[in-house]
């Protein structure tokens, strides 16, 4: 009888923080009793009858009743999940000398739910756990064989796969009897599956294309507005077979995020495709950017280094649009709760699609719209100036015509030959920035730098504040798309006839029509 003490993690936002779990017990006569400290909720409570029947039915016989006592320490942070099952049980069968004490448990952070019979579940942030334990200098992690291959993705740390109770005890005693995983990660794993919407497949709106193929190179967001059955959806959908494939660090980013979501398929390694996530208009805002107790990752953080696609975006509560502004301003969301403030990232294309009236036809070339104008205003006024001022670009997406939509005969590009230029656009942001960084990104200070204007683009962003009355937020939105203009054309200097193409993505007609 006596005391053990084993290393673990718990999940804070997108990261792990260490735990020390504290195992005391004792055998009595009679009686017992099982307590679990340390700000635990009702998942680690409960940890107490699943390990002990664990522990029971892998083999190992209980002296008895117990009087046993867990400690989570620190006992300042609230503790969550099932995933302590593993380290606690382990911690007991120490502390009660059924497993003999070589302290090779102290080199390793443990985590994993138990099932009654022994077996080991997985559980959430495998990956966040495997980079605490290298930046704590231990030797590497048991995780359940499902999470195996995520936490793998960390380099220069062993990744014990453990099955069942016994094998994570069995190890411990001979570390020969499990050899540890390990995958390599290469720029090849990226590459992006073949879309389900190809650019070929979209007939028309050749300006539209065009725009999407901008957004595209610069991480710009996009607003569609027409009718119904213009494409609009069609496009949203095409765009993520044109955005360039991801880097191994972005890749990292996205699957930290969908692993402590629970969102990683699995036996899954690493996201190797950009998320598009398109939530229904009945989202909350909580579903929208994310929360909870313990706040996890909302649609905004899914949809990180992806595209996330609002359709129908009057439709969605007008609470819900407003939490977007931080999200589409500054690349992350911070939710505060009593127990501290929970940052999560949130670079993403944003496509948002509308009708530009409640029926759908206003301003169609044969269906007349049965909508008055009090109609049309209210519909318009459900997404806000300040939101509508940090979507980069506003499509008109007008009906098509029967020969547009039969037009076999005229050749079209498909994603493959549109992604080629994204790429070639991107590297040369990349280069330019030193990093990871787009041009939606750029600050004011690289706007004066890698876009310095001359008499011709001064008279150009003059008029579109002063004849159109653009803020001047929208104005240095429209700077940031003739950046990317002037990247897909291989220049270096950003012209007037950049900034000119880059205002008429603004001012669509339809957007200004039916929004005041």
């Amino acid at each position: 009888m006596g005391l053990a003490s084993l290393q673990s993690a718990a999940l804070q936002g997108l990261d792990a923080v260490p735990i020390s779990i504290e195992v005391d017990a004792c055998a009595v006569p009679e009686g017992g009793r099982h307590v679990v400290v340390g700000l635990p909720d009702a998942a680690v409570k409960e940890s107490k009858d699943r390990v002990l029947a664990a522990i029971r039915n892998s083999g190992y016989s209980l002296q008895g009743p117990l009087i046993t006592t867990v400690n989570l320490a620190p006992g300042d942070l609230k503790k969550e999940g099932p995933l302590y099952d593993l380290p606690i049980a382990v911690g007991l069968l120490r502390a009660l000398s059924l497993i003999a004490n070589n302290g090779k448990e102290d080199d390793y952070l443990l985590v994993g739910e138990l099932g009654l019979g022994g077996e080991v579940r997985p559980v959430r942030g495998a990956l966040s756990i495997a980079m605490l334990a290298r930046q704590q200098g231990k030797k590497g992690v048991f995780v359940p064989k499902e999470n195996a291959r995520e936490a793998a993705a960390v380099p220069g740390i062993a990744v014990v796969a453990v099955g069942t109770l016994k094998e994570a005890v069995d190890f411990l005693l001979q570390p020969a009897t499990i050899k540890p995983v390990s995958i390599t990660l290469s720029e090849s794993m990226f590459r992006n599956a073949k879309p389900l919407v190809d650019f070929a497949d979209i007939r028309g709106q050749a300006h539209v294309k065009r725009a999407v193929e901008i957004a595209a190179a610069g991480g710009h967001n996009v607003l569609l507005c027409g009718p119904p059955g213009s494409g609009k959806t069609m496009i949203a959908k095409a765009l993520i077979g044109i955005v360039p494939e991801m880097t191994v660090e972005e890749a990292l980013e996205t699957t930290k995020i969908h692993s402590i979501a629970g969102m990683l398929p699995e036996r899954t390694s690493v996201v190797t495709t950009r998320p598009f996530r398109a939530p229904h208009h009945t989202i909350s805002y909580a579903g929208l950017i994310g929360g909870g107790q313990v706040p996890r990752p909302g649609e905004v953080s899914l949809a990180h280094n992806g595209v996330l696609f609002l359709d129908e975006l009057p439709e969605f509560p007008r609470p819900v649009l407003e939490v977007l502004r931080q999200p589409l301003e500054d690349g992350l969301v911070t939710i505060s709760r009593a127990n501290g403030n929970f940052t999560f990232p949130t670079r993403f294309i944003c496509v948002c699609a509308m009708n530009p009236c409640p029926c759908g036809y206003l301003g169609h070339p044969d269906k007349p719209c049965t909508c008055g104008d009090f109609q049309v205003q209210r519909y318009g006024a459900k997404i806000s100036g300040p939101l509508r001022d940090r979507i980069d670009m506003h499509i008109d997406v007008p009906a098509l015509r029967y020969r547009d939509i039969k037009g076999d005969h005229v050749a079209t590009e498909n994603s493959d030959d549109v992604q080629r230029r994204v790429q070639a656009a991107r590297e040369q942001q990349h280069k330019r920035y030193g990093g990871v960084k787009t041009n939606a990104q750029m600050s004011s200070q690289d706007l004066k730098k890698y876009c310095p204007l001359g008499p011709a683009e001064h008279r150009v962003l003059q008029h579109a504040m002063d004849s159109i009355g653009l803020s001047a937020r929208a104005c240095d939105r429209i700077l940031r798309v003739g950046r990317t203009i002037a990247d897909l054309q291989g220049v270096e200097i950003v012209n007037d006839e950049h900034l000119m193409e880059a205002l008429g993505f603004r001012n669509a007609a339809a957007p200004q029509t039916v929004c005041t």
